[in-house]
Formats: structure tokens, C-alpha cells, sequence
């Protein structure tokens, strides 16, 4: 398994950093970006897409013309739609969600930014973000983007990655260590 994720990895930062270095030579990283994160909106909204984009039983022909016409419909062209449409073709489109992560984390390693992954029971205001960013950033050193998410299994507390560091105040984390030292007592 260990050697899949890493293959996984090798193979998402190789497509990514190939991507940054084209966006970079003709001027368009702003453009990559921007449309990267519409096509990445476009899979957190679509259990569908997910499927397409994950399922090995689509053809790779199939997913190239399904994915040209999703691409027009949302106005995403240029480098991103080729670069989209280069994943399809080579067999590569399970990997597509890890490529767009893993050039975010190069293009902010390029700005001297952090992203910090925010995972929440319910969904952060806009005062909650502004704070969060300000004292990650404080802490880090350095540019903090926020990339939220919501998952109400936590029923309260955030858990934040940013780096190699993970720092977990959930409620259920904190439920589930209780449960332990109870049972450790009992």
C-alpha cells in the first residue's frame, strides 16, 4: 500500500511540477490556478465526475470526450483543460485530484506560502477564516492559505494540517481519548 501512495505521489508531483514549469513559461500560472480550483469545485460538487474520474471501467476515450464537454460548459481552458485532457489520455485521471493538490503546495512553496487543511464540524465564517489564517501565519512564519472543510462526524473542534504537522481539537477525538482512559481505569 505504502509503495501504491507513494507511486501515487511521485507520479501527482511529477505532472504538477511539469504543469507549474509550462504555466510559468508562458505566463499563465494565475489562469492554471484559477481554473484548476473551478475543475476541483467541479469534483467536490459531483459524486458523478468522481466516479468518471476514478472508475477504471471508462475508457480513456470516453473520459477525454466527457470531460472536453464538461471543461466548455465551465469555461475552463487553455493549459488546465490540456493538462486535464493529457490526464485522460494517458490513463492518469484517478491521479487528477492529487495533481491539482500537489501544484497548489508547489506554487505556494514558490510564493514562500503554507496551506493549512482545516477540516471543521460545521462550516467556518468568514471572521473565523480571516483568524485562523492570522494565527497560522503567525505561528508558521509564513503566508497561510486556508483550505477548508467540513465533516460533522467531528461534532465540534477543527483539525488542522499544514505541513507535516497536525493539530486535533475535535470533539470526537477528544470523546474517543476519554473512552480509552475510561476503559484503561474500568
Amino acid at each position: 500500500m505504502t509503495d501504491n501512495v507513494s507511486l501515487v505521489s511521485g507520479v501527482a508531483k511529477r505532472y504538477a511540477s511539469a504543469l507549474l514549469e509550462s504555466a510559468e513559461e508562458t505566463g499563465v500560472t494565475a489562469d492554471v490556478e484559477r481554473d484548476l480550483a473551478a475543475f476541483e469545485g467541479l469534483l467536490d460538487e459531483s459524486a458523478d465526475l468522481v466516479r468518471l474520474v476514478k472508475s477504471p471501467a471508462f475508457s480513456a476515450e470516453e473520459q477525454l470526450a466527457a470531460l472536453t464537454v464538461l471543461l466548455d460548459k465551465a469555461k475552463i481552458a487553455g493549459l488546465a483543460a490540456n493538462f486535464v485532457k493529457l490526464a485522460a489520455r494517458n490513463r492518469r485521471l484517478f491521479v487528477l485530484p492529487d495533481m491539482i493538490k500537489a501544484f497548489r503546495v508547489l506554487l505556494a512553496e514558490k510564493r514562500g506560502e503554507a496551506t493549512a487543511e482545516v477540516t471543521s464540524a460545521a462550516p467556518l465564517s468568514d471572521d473565523q477564516v480571516a483568524a485562523l489564517k492570522q494565527a497560522l501565519s503567525a505561528s508558521s512564519g509564513k503566508s497561510v492559505n486556508i483550505s477548508a472543510k467540513v465533516d460533522p462526524a467531528l461534532i465540534g473542534g477543527l483539525v488542522v494540517k499544514i505541513g507535516s504537522r497536525m493539530i486535533d481539537t475535535s470533539l470526537r477525538t477528544k470523546l474517543n481519548s476519554l473512552k480509552f482512559a475510561m476503559k484503561e481505569v474500568g
